[in-house]
């Protein structure tokens, strides 16, 4: 198979090669600055190649914003060092139940088309005796978002930090979000949404998954 069409069959299929997100062992070689550099480079070459006039007042600065917007922004979430703490205290309380922070906003981009990915993430847990504040899930979302994604290994992972922080199997995460290199290009479909699950432990059992579901339907407008 050649390279175009292997690249052209992945693609359009969105396949997902691993769970961890595929990055080099030099990864973090060059500073935020000089892959800000390079970047600015770039993507002036390619909007010049395209036939854009990169003189004109609009156009100029161009390179330099996308440049900041994917090391700073968008795909910050590629650099260990911007990882939420996800510190966790005794659940003093005793609350026994699955909680559940829904309706978090997921801001990422597809890898394979680098157009958003724009949805809700809803995530719940079941203390086995530790606890995390609220907005450290919300984060933990983020973080995660924050770089090339392919909305199956987002959830995963989103399970997986979670797991981890609380010492706990008992994890869920679901996320429905709309792909816009499904919405504006290849198929141009604006009205479908791509909906993911990840399930651990207690969340694996049919009720416990059934109550969760539940949850995350309740209208909570306010």
């Amino acid at each position: 198979m050649k390279l175009d069409e292997k690249v052209t069959e992945i693609g359009d299929n969105h396949v997902g090669t691993s769970s961890e997100t595929p990055l080099r062992t030099d990864a973090f070689d060059l500073s935020d600055e000089e892959k800000r550099e390079k970047i600015n480079h770039h993507v002036a070459e390619i909007m010049h190649t395209l036939g854009l006039d990169m003189t004109d007042d609009s156009l100029s600065g161009t390179p330099n914003r996308v440049a900041k917007m994917f090391v700073n922004e968008i795909f910050s979430g590629l650099n260990p060092k911007n990882k939420p703490k996800a510190s966790t205290f005794e659940n003093k309380y005793k609350y026994g139940e699955m909680l559940v922070e829904k309706n978090i906003t997921v801001y990422s981009t597809c890898e394979h088309h680098l157009l958003p990915i724009v949805g809700k993430a809803h995530v719940a847990y079941i203390s086995s005796g530790r606890v995390v504040g609220l907005s450290k899930m919300n984060r933990i979302v983020d973080y995660f978002a924050k770089r090339p994604q392919v909305q199956e290994r987002l959830t995963m992972q989103i399970v997986k930090e979670l797991q981890i922080a609380l010492d706990t199997e008992d994890v869920a995460c679901v996320i429905d979000a709309k792909h816009l290199c499904v919405n504006s290009r290849g198929i141009r479909d604006i009205e479908s949404s791509t909906v993911t699950s990840e399930f651990g432990g207690k969340f694996k059992e049919k009720n416990t998954r059934k109550e969760f579901l539940e949850y995350i339907t309740l209208d909570t407008k306010f």
